[in-house]
């Protein structure tokens, strides 16, 4: 599925959320900051790359980013579109791009302790075990690291709650089916998996048990989406 919405992918995204989306990684990077010599960053389920390339721009000079995702199809675009992004570090050392690796999250191929911050922006939910998902991030995350979850949730409040019941269940379906010109019923499949998946206090339990301490969460934009952080001892 993942790899049939590829191509249009990008355009979809940030016409369906006004480009809200672009301000939720922007926010991300900047409240879960990469710190000089602190190690590299890690984004999972990293799609086409948004939230690896904010980090890369926003990251201190030499500062290494990876984007892993299970979709050949998005990582190809994620590619293109970090090409000629190359930058060395201040020390001229050339670590400081972005590196592409197919993977999937559930078995991550990353030694333990390795990143400073593990991110991963609307992907988590598309995992097929969250709480292995979980774990292999927090595995990870090096000691006084941290794991960044960005992800779509409900409103808590009226009216926005009802509003965006009725636009997630009966508009986004529409214009996504309409645009993908695709069978696989992509966004269909997204409210329904925003949907089922846990979210707020919830998900921070799930994180708990992952080894994360001092969890908290940031909700966005009238609880549209919502910021998870959390600590590894």
């Amino acid at each position: 599925m993942f790899d049939e919405i590829a191509p249009r992918y990008d355009l979809l995204n940030h016409l369906l959320s006004c480009n809200v989306d672009r301000y939720w990684r922007w926010r991300t990077v900047h409240k879960v900051k990469a710190l000089a010599g602190e190690g590299p960053v890690l984004d999972v389920c990293t799609g086409t790359g948004d939230l690896a390339l904010a980090y890369h721009k926003s990251a201190p000079s030499g500062t290494r980013v990876v984007g892993t995702d299970f979709s050949g199809e998005m990582l190809s675009i994620a590619k293109r579109k970090g090409a000629g992004r190359r930058r060395s570090g201040n020390d001229g050392s050339p670590n400081a791009w972005i590196d592409w690796i197919e993977a999937d999250t559930q078995e991550l191929p990353m030694p333990d302790d390795e990143f400073q911050i593990v991110s991963v922006a609307f992907g988590l939910r598309n995992v097929a075990d969250t709480d292995r998902g979980l774990a292999e991030m927090t595995r990870a995350c090096r000691p006084g690291g941290r794991v960044a979850v960005l992800e779509f949730t409900t409103p808590r409040r009226q009216p926005m709650k009802a509003l965006y019941g009725w636009y997630f269940r009966n508009v986004l379906p529409r214009i996504g089916q309409w645009m993908m010109r695709n069978n696989s019923a992509a966004y269909e499949y997204l409210p329904e998996s925003v949907g089922e998946f846990p979210q707020y206090e919830q998900l921070v339990e799930r994180m708990e048990v992952a080894g994360l301490v001092n969890v908290r969460f940031f909700p966005m934009t009238f609880g549209i989406a919502t910021l998870y952080v959390g600590e590894k001892p």
